[in-house]
């Protein structure tokens, strides 16, 4: 790092044990980004007046060249932040996890998601389990009304947008998983005065 480590300790005594740790946790960044520019760490004990619940809570400030990152949540509501060292640990993951977000993002691996088919249901066979849909661009796809989340199939109407996941079987293109889209669900149960 060019900008030494800065460590803070807030409702407790400076303990040498706690820096070294952060320390050594802190010298493991460089792994995840070769421009660090500098990192502030601040752990704060928990409030002397605070019956129960007791967590350590550890913020991390670490500024990389035209990017920021701000490690600073509350801690778990599991005791597992009554350690220091947890608490100490779950920081620093967090951090490397947005440092490693940050180097894709600069280098432009970021994830992108496919957008995902869909279509219209052009037949319906309710006694039967089953219907039909129909993308522009693959054309007919067979579905069951087991690939309708949540029991959503009989919700289903002629004419309903759908997104779909498909799969080659047997007997040609099979929707796996069908879910409509937008305004299309109807609640389940709806009364009117």
């Amino acid at each position: 790092m060019k900008i030494p480590l800065q460590i803070t300790f807030s409702n407790m005594k400076p303990s040498d044990a706690v820096r070294d740790r952060i320390g050594e946790r802190a010298a493991r960044l460089d792994r995840f980004h070769e421009r660090i520019m500098s990192c502030r760490v601040v752990v704060r004990a928990p409030n002397r007046r605070q019956r129960s619940g007791k967590r350590y809570h550890v913020s991390i400030d670490l500024k990389l060249p035209g990017h920021e990152i701000a490690i600073n949540r509350d801690p778990p509501q599991d005791q597992s932040h009554e350690d220091i060292y947890v608490a100490i640990r779950d920081a620093f993951d967090a951090l490397v996890r947005r440092i490693e977000d940050a180097s894709r993002e600069r280098r432009g691996d970021i994830k992108t998601h496919p957008v995902q088919p869909s279509g219209s249901v052009v037949r319906l066979f309710h006694d039967e389990d089953y219907g039909f849909l129909e993308d522009p661009e693959a054309g007919e796809i067979y579905f069951h009304a087991n690939s309708v989340p949540n029991n959503g199939f009989r919700r289903l109407k002629v004419g309903s947008k759908v997104q779909y996941q498909a799969a080659t079987g047997d007997k040609g293109l099979q929707a796996t998983i069908v879910k409509p889209i937008g305004g299309s669900r109807t609640p389940p149960h709806s009364r009117t005065t």
